[in-house]
């Protein structure tokens, strides 16, 4: 009897673990979403609002800017206030300030909202990542790291293909307003799942302009964020290089760019396992393949100059950014000592500066009508990516033979 109610009650925690982690995962995805969402409405902006290139790119970059800017906002602000309730206002927030900019007549006004619906999404990615190592037993913690990961990650591909949809259908302003009613449902869903965890003791509570220093003067993590920032620069940017790319050069219509777009989601399906593909292989071996993935996948969209090709490499692609990602954050977990849940922070402060960057780069090469050269230069700098793993891996051998 007693071996009966044991297992009933492993049945049930599983269960709710389970649900936590889809709640997370759904979470990430849609919050991160957002800052995506502005990539295939640039030629909408640029013909409503009479915009240069460079200036409808700002709705995405401002975004992913006041993003990275937030992410060392709300971190201290969880230790202080509690992981939920910081989760729960950035998304309550969202819910009002989404719908707004549907409603607004001015570009001036749309990048004002965008900047602050980016710094209040922040609310999100770094306390969860913090909340997750609190709430969950180390045996499943790896799991839902790497589904949450993947719902990062996938925002950039769905942000994309939803913000299309409904564009085409509806409108561009619609986009917001249907996000807004999204978050609403979040909201509630995530206040009646996830617990409220604890608050940390006084003693524990630490500066945090102190610990982000400690941080940030250490080799170990420069370089994790050196890579960090190549991420979703070469993913964004890559992507804004595609969809012009693809329009002007083979002229598809947007149906059409959307298959291609939407391909890469293929790609991140690997993101949840990237844990026990990092347990089987190495965490370096993994993040080493990442990275080379990566590149190749982006070289061959370059010079390829076929369609069906550019789908397959969107996929290596998308693939090989997906498991990087977990590497990264396992490696911060592990080495990230005293100071993890600020090296978390700092991880989503790099992430997005790397979105912030994307866009701009791949303008600055679109305007001299080369759009290969953003593909390789891209490619490029994710192989620089790879060569900065070894020296990292040394720093890493260093850090577990010494005290952290």
């Amino acid at each position: 009897m007693e071996q009966l109610a044991a297992k009933t009650e492993i049945a049930v925690a599983e269960k709710k673990y389970s649900l936590m982690t889809f709640v997370f995962f759904c979470s990430g995805l849609f919050i991160v979403s957002a800052l995506f969402s502005t990539i295939p409405l640039s030629p909408v902006f640029m013909g409503e609002f009479q915009l240069t290139a460079e200036t409808a790119a700002l709705a995405t970059s401002i975004c992913s800017f006041c993003y990275a800017l937030g992410t060392v906002f709300f971190a201290p602000l969880s230790d202080r206030y509690g992981r939920k309730r910081v989760i729960l206002f950035g998304l309550f927030a969202l819910t009002v300030i989404s719908p707004l900019i549907g409603f607004l007549k001015s570009y001036e006004a749309i990048l004002l909202l965008r900047g602050i619906q980016g710094f209040v999404a922040a609310s999100f990615a770094p306390t969860a990542l913090t909340f997750i190592t609190e709430l969950y037993p180390p045996n499943k913690r790896v799991t839902a790291i790497g589904f949450i990961s993947a719902g990062f990650l996938m925002a950039g591909i769905i942000g994309q293909v939803y913000s299309s949809v409904i564009n085409d259908f509806l409108g561009w302003k619609y986009v917001f307003y249907m996000l807004g009613l999204v978050y609403l449902v979040i909201a509630i869903g995530f206040n009646a799942v996830i617990p409220r965890g604890t608050l940390p003791a006084s003693g524990e509570k630490r500066s945090v302009l102190g610990a982000f220093t400690i941080v940030l003067s250490q080799h170990f993590f420069l370089f994790c964020y050196f890579i960090t920032i190549l991420l979703l620069l070469s993913f964004v940017g890559t992507y804004t290089t595609l969809e012009n790319y693809l329009r002007d050069i083979y002229t598809l219509e947007a149906p059409q760019i959307l298959l291609v777009r939407s391909a890469g989601i293929i790609g991140m399906l690997l993101a949840p396992f990237g844990g026990r593909l990092a347990s089987r292989f190495g965490t370096f071996p993994l993040m080493r393949a990442g990275l080379a993935a990566a590149a190749i996948g982006l070289f061959c969209i370059g010079i390829s100059g076929n369609i069906v090709v550019m789908t397959v490499m969107s996929v290596v692609f998308t693939a090989g950014i997906s498991v990087t990602v977990p590497s990264l954050v396992s490696l911060l977990g592990q080495f990230g000592g005293r100071e993890k849940a600020s090296a978390m922070s700092l991880y989503s402060f790099f992430l997005f500066i790397g979105s912030t960057l994307g866009p701009v780069l791949a303008v600055f090469f679109m305007k001299t009508g080369s759009y290969v050269l953003a593909f390789e230069v891209i490619a490029a700098l994710l192989a620089i990516g790879f060569f900065v793993t070894f020296p990292l891996a040394k720093q890493a051998a260093e850090r577990s033979e010494g005290s952290f």
